[in-house]
């Protein structure tokens, strides 16, 4: 098996890994053995949002109890929205929010503020529903926002650091939508895209209670840099705790990272596959150097495979296109270049999205390096400016997939084999 076909592979295998995150199936599988309840004093409401939603939606309704009167909104991003009967679904933006979303986040707002003890709700959360629906408390715009999600974004917040902090500025996080529609029941069905699960976290919690503040997002929140771009009441309202009724819901995680590579390591049972326990977070140099130290130690015969889940964090510096998988996958090219024998290596995100571009990660060899320089690149350069997509561009190693409808976080594979 020579390079070009474990490269196939890899991709093969990774979108086995996506279809094992179907977000139809993860629904059909969860309301088959937990039917809906049937309300006929009342109404159902299904609000769907994230990457997946409409995916979501399109089942959940296929579940709705016969004569039941149901009210259902979805908002998803531009590249997965598309027409549903019966649901009225919103367009917006990701990862920076957008004032499409706010309309979609006015809108179910408006719907939940109608429900009564009578009524369900049924949540359907996937990953990038934090920013596909900005719902801003009084006193916070939604430019105010974007210029926190962008600060969040390139001092290189993890997800949870960073969905603390959109908790305290959003009317639905942190527990809130559950908040909106009391008295009625609601029940939340969730595709998990952040390690450990954490359905705090995820969506950045509508229906689960809010994250507790770190030492760094306080600091953060009372920064000079953020409180400069607020007007007074914004300022407050961040430095001031958010208080919520201490309700609970019906919450069940149905898809996650680990079904995905689970997925892959059955299909690549003759690699002998091994998923290595520990997630990949935190920055991407550090997630490289593991990857590479671990493969240095593995010891295989005549082939191997060495499977992680998580998510990284990149720290924005410079002015480049990319993402964390596709710069995480460079770090690897450059610490692999020694390794003894053959490997490659991806790294991918399982929404098809890497970042602000049109490519999910990179699929990377010992020659990558050497194959964009070949192209007249500067890669130690264009790295210091996070211009990881050009690198991976010319050396003819970008992975795309384009948009998949799901997203449980990423996935990294790294090949070891004797040709």
């Amino acid at each position: 098996m020579n390079l070009s076909d474990v490269k196939d592979l890899a991709r093969t295998l990774f979108l086995e890994g996506v279809r094992a995150a179907d977000p139809e199936a993860a629904v059909k599988r969860e309301l088959s053995e937990k039917p809906l309840n049937a309300t006929p004093n009342g109404r159902l409401f299904i609000v769907a949002y994230g990457k997946a939603a409409c995916a979501m939606m399109d089942q959940a309704l296929k579940h709705t109890p016969k004569g039941q009167r149901v009210k259902a909104i979805a908002i998803t991003n531009y590249e997965n929205a598309r027409d549903i009967q019966g649901c009225q679904v919103f367009a917006s933006g990701h990862p920076l929010p957008d004032e499409n979303g706010i309309k979609a986040g006015k809108e179910v707002m408006r719907l939940l503020e109608t429900a009564d003890k009578n009524d369900e709700v049924l949540c359907l959360i996937s990953g990038g529903g934090s920013a596909l629906l900005p719902t801003p408390r009084a006193g916070i715009t939604l430019g105010d926002k974007v210029a926190i999600n962008e600060a969040l974004l390139s001092e290189g917040f993890d997800i949870s650091q960073m969905n603390a902090v959109r908790q305290q500025l959003s009317v639905l996080k942190g527990g809130g939508l559950l908040d909106l529609a009391y008295p009625a029941t609601v029940r939340s069905l969730i595709i998990s895209d952040v390690v450990g699960d954490d359905i705090r976290v995820i969506a950045s919690g509508p229906t689960a209670p809010a994250l507790d503040r770190c030492a760094k997002t306080t600091a953060f929140l009372k920064s000079p840099s953020v409180q400069s771009k607020l007007q007074s009441a914004g300022r407050k309202i961040l430095t001031s705790p958010r208080i919520v009724r201490p309700l609970i819901a019906d919450n069940a995680i149905i898809c996650s990272n680990q079904h995905s590579l689970r997925a892959i390591a059955n299909a690549a049972a003759d690699w002998a596959p091994l998923i290595v326990p520990d997630p990949l977070t935190g920055d991407v140099k550090a997630a490289a150097q593991q990857i590479v130290d671990l493969a240095r130690t593995t010891h295989f015969g005549n082939r191997k495979l060495l499977i992680w889940g998580g998510e990284t964090t990149v720290t924005l510096r410079g002015r480049g296109r990319g993402g964390r998988n596709q710069e995480l996958a460079i770090h690897v090219a450059n610490l692999a270049k020694e390794l003894p024998g053959n490997w490659v290596f991806l790294s991918g995100g399982t929404d098809g999205r890497d970042g602000p571009t049109d490519a999910a990660g990179g699929i990377v060899t010992a020659g990558t390096i050497a194959r964009a320089q070949a192209d007249n690149l500067n890669v130690v350069a264009a790295l210091k400016d996070n211009d990881s997509y050009r690198i991976l561009e010319s050396a003819g190693d970008l992975l795309k997939t384009d948009a998949t409808g799901t997203n449980v976080a990423d996935v990294q594979l790294m090949f070891l084999f004797a040709i």
